[in-house]
């Protein structure tokens, strides 16, 4: 007669990982319900608190927010110094998007296609060290060699090519005393800071480009300019609509590159900056400019896949 294995009382512990082995979705459910509680409290509570906040007003005698829901404050919205500033913030927020693409393309193609071993380590280093030093640090940094006796202003006077900067900072639309006070400044400094949110995303969809593909493009007689518009581009859009994200988002929201680099002329991110002092509820409408630009933006990214290059 074979005897009966005699098991081991099975404890707490051991009954919760046979409930969890045998109920997975139960698993997760509990280790994403802190995060997405975190995110629906604190997140989406203060949105909420935000929205709100803008249907209120200032009293024009007191000074005091009324607690009365009105529309006048979205009405301010459309006063021409708003719209000008608002349209200001979003052309430069599309021009630093379009001028990071451009630049970022090669950069992500080479480290994608030909980087290899130590050279796509050294890649990343490069992509990833300017991150590594203090936002504040960098933008200081980009004012000091924009400055008239700045690198910059220096190298041009140096080359004989001063007349050149002299007649762009002379433009009244994009220039200022300095680069330092002008909107190309202001432009180029979003431009270094941003640019990794764009390289990055793009190597990615770039690594995902098969090479047959492209050897059987050039089997059919496509140039190499044929082959980048109609396989290359293409496959590599969702990576560019996912850095784009990143470089427009950031760009639409900053306060501090156009409060030391630029000129008095306000961006949303500044105003918001400044209005939050004196007058809440402009700047809780100011705020939900961006946020309904960006929804819009990620709804259209969405549906062109662009989250899978994330």
């Amino acid at each position: 007669m074979t005897a009966r294995a005699i098991l081991p009382a099975r404890g707490p512990a051991d009954r919760l990982t046979a409930l969890f082995w045998r109920r997975p979705n139960l698993l997760l459910l509990l280790l994403v319900s802190p995060p997405l509680l975190w995110l629906g409290l604190v997140y989406l509570g203060s949105l909420a608190a935000l929205l709100l906040q803008s249907f209120y007003s200032v009293d024009e005698f007191s000074g005091l927010v009324t607690e009365e829901l009105t529309l006048k404050t979205y009405g301010e919205l459309l006063r021409p110094e708003n719209l000008d500033m608002i349209l200001r913030t979003v052309l430069m927020a599309a021009l630093v998007t379009l001028a990071a693409a451009v630049l970022a393309f090669p950069i992500a193609w080479f480290a994608a296609r030909h980087a290899r071993g130590p050279w796509k380590a050294i890649f990343y280093l490069g992509v990833m060290l300017p991150l590594w030093s203090s936002y504040l640090v960098r933008v200081y940094a980009w004012k000091l060699i924009l400055a008239k006796e700045g690198i910059v202003t220096w190298a041009a006077e140096a080359t004989g090519t001063g007349f050149v900067m002299n007649g762009i900072l002379a433009l009244p639309v994009i220039g200022g005393n300095s680069l330092s006070t002008s909107y190309i400044g202001t432009f180029l400094v979003f431009l270094y800071v941003w640019l990794p949110y764009m390289i990055l995303p793009m190597q990615a969809a770039l690594e995902r480009v098969p090479t047959t593909m492209l050897e059987a493009s050039a089997d059919l007689g496509a140039t190499r300019g044929q082959t980048f518009r109609t396989v290359v581009l293409p496959l590599a859009m969702p990576g560019v609509i996912a850095g784009s994200i990143f470089t427009f988002s950031l760009t639409l929201g900053d306060y501090i590159i156009p409060q030391i680099v630029g000129n008095s002329a306000r961006f949303i991110g500044l105003a918001v900056y400044q209005q939050q002092a004196y007058n809440l509820p402009l700047a809780a409408a100011l705020a939900m400019i961006p946020i309904v630009i960006m929804v819009i933006y990620l709804a259209l990214a969405r549906r062109a896949g662009a989250f899978d290059a994330l």
